[in-house]
Formats: structure tokens, C-alpha cells, sequence
């Protein structure tokens, strides 16, 4: 392992130290190091996200990504990142949480690409559906979103992905908040919310649904 990567895991942990999360081990280090790595060398040729630069894809990307990953509730079995686009945050899930069948849906097909090397470069058993989420024939235990485009259509169809019981999560600002649990509806009941590391406003949303519903 090179400086470089040695470096970037120190720094990723003194983010997660900072943050009051739970620092990585090693192993866990390593591989979102080869994901740093394989997202700078992809995102140099293509547009995967906005922020292009080291220490911000550390400090936003995935520590929100991870402190979505420690939010997970216990027993979630199935998972869909829903839009999922260079991986956050599905891919920090799987990687945190390798007993989870991890889907992740991505319309894209440059970003979709992106993320069939991502899990076969990681050794990740996730899967990538390279098409519109909504399009799905599935039910999952849990359903996150962040940085969708339309957020509050997204959840609309979202919620029709999520088993009875299941949980949707939510990664928005306080002000789109209220709108994205309106666009829910009323079989979700929202049981917690925290801000995301480094941020006044951006927070984590889980609501839970209550029963099958006629969508």
C-alpha cells in the first residue's frame, strides 16, 4: 500500500473520529482506499460527482455515506440504493455491512459502469440494476436515497419498493424534509432523524412502513 492510500485512511478515520463515528479497521480502511483510488482515476474522464477532490469525497461522501451505514437498523437483510450513482451510499453500506444483499439501481449508464467495476475491483457481492429503480420487481427490507434527482418523485416511487415493516432512509436537507415525508405518505411512521457530520442543515431520515399498502 502506497503513502498516498495510507494517508487517505488516516485522514477518512480522523474524519470519522471527529465525527463521533466508529473509526475503520484495516481491512475496512484498505478497501475504501481502492475505492478513493478507483473513483479519483474514473471521475478524471467522466462526471460521477460533483466534488472531484480528495478530501472533500472523504468528508462528504463517505463519512455521510458511513454514518448512513451505522443508522442501518438491525435485521435488514435486503437493501436498495435508489439512484444510486457513484455509489453513495450504497457502496459504503456493502462495504460496512457485507451481510446485506445490497442492490444498487442507477439509470446512468456511465455511472452504472462505474459501478459494476467498483463492486468487482472491492470483491463486493452487490448487485447493480443499470436501469430506472422504479422499474424494479422487488420488495426490500430497506430503501435509501440521497442526492436524487427529484427527490420527492423518487421517495413517491421508492415507497412502493419497501416491504411491509421495511424502512426507508433519507438522506436530504431540513427544509426539503417535511415535503419528502408528505411524499412517503401516511403509512410511514419517521422515527429518527440526526445531522450528518459537518453540516448545520443536511440530516438522516428514517420512517418505517407500517403495513402493505394499494400503491
Amino acid at each position: 500500500m502506497n503513502e498516498d492510500s495510507v494517508s487517505s485512511g488516516s485522514r477518512l478515520n480522523g474524519m470519522l473520529s471527529q465525527a463521533k463515528l466508529t473509526p475503520l479497521n484495516p481491512a475496512l480502511s484498505s478497501q475504501f482506499e481502492s475505492y478513493l483510488t478507483l473513483l479519483l482515476r474514473w471521475n478524471a474522464r467522466t462526471n460521477l460527482t460533483a466534488v472531484r477532490d480528495e478530501e472533500g469525497i472523504l468528508s462528504r461522501h463517505f463519512v455521510e455515506s458511513i454514518a448512513c451505514a451505522e443508522a442501518i437498523p438491525a435485521g435488514i437483510k435486503t437493501l436498495l440504493d435508489f439512484g444510486s450513482g457513484a455509489g453513495f451510499p450504497g457502496i459504503p453500506i456493502a462495504l460496512c455491512h457485507p451481510e446485506i444483499a445490497i442492490t444498487l439501481a442507477e439509470s446512468q449508464g456511465k455511472k452504472a459502469a462505474f459501478l459494476h467495476e467498483a463492486i468487482r475491483a472491492l470483491g463486493l457481492p452487490a448487485k447493480v440494476h443499470s436501469g430506472r429503480a422504479e422499474n424494479l420487481r422487488a420488495e426490500f427490507d430497506c430503501v435509501t436515497l440521497r442526492a436524487v434527482d427529484r427527490m420527492s418523485q423518487a421517495v413517491d416511487a421508492a415507497v412502493r419498493l419497501i416491504a411491509p415493516e421495511g424502512w426507508l432512509i433519507v438522506m436530504t436537507s431540513g427544509a426539503e424534509l417535511a415535503g419528502l415525508q408528505g411524499a412517503a405518505g401516511t403509512h410511514f411512521v419517521w422515527k429518527m432523524e440526526s445531522r450528518l457530520p459537518g453540516s448545520d442543515d443536511r440530516l438522516i431520515a428514517m420512517g418505517q412502513k407500517q403495513f402493505s399498502s394499494p400503491v
